[in-house]
């Protein structure tokens, strides 16, 4: 029972590799991303208000951030 339950777990997690060292795998991973940008697209509110805020406040973080790191860099 132990060796299918191992052999289990090892048949998902190489199908999960797969999906991501594969050129064919790659490829349906960016076409299922642009599946869901043109769903985000034509939705009315993509986003719920809330998550937008988070998000916001998120972006606004990183880009403070990254203006930082310029800051560094040329000092």
């Amino acid at each position: 029972m132990r060796s299918f339950i191992y052999k289990s777990i090892i048949a998902s997690l190489k199908d999960k590799t797969d999906s991501i060292l594969t050129k064919e795998g790659r490829r349906e991973t960016v076409d299922k991303v642009r599946d869901e940008i043109n769903k985000a697209i034509n939705k009315d509110r993509y986003l719920s208000k809330e998550d937008a805020i988070l998000l916001n406040r998120f972006i606004k973080k990183i880009k403070q951030e990254l203006i930082e790191a310029e800051n560094k860099e040329l000092d």
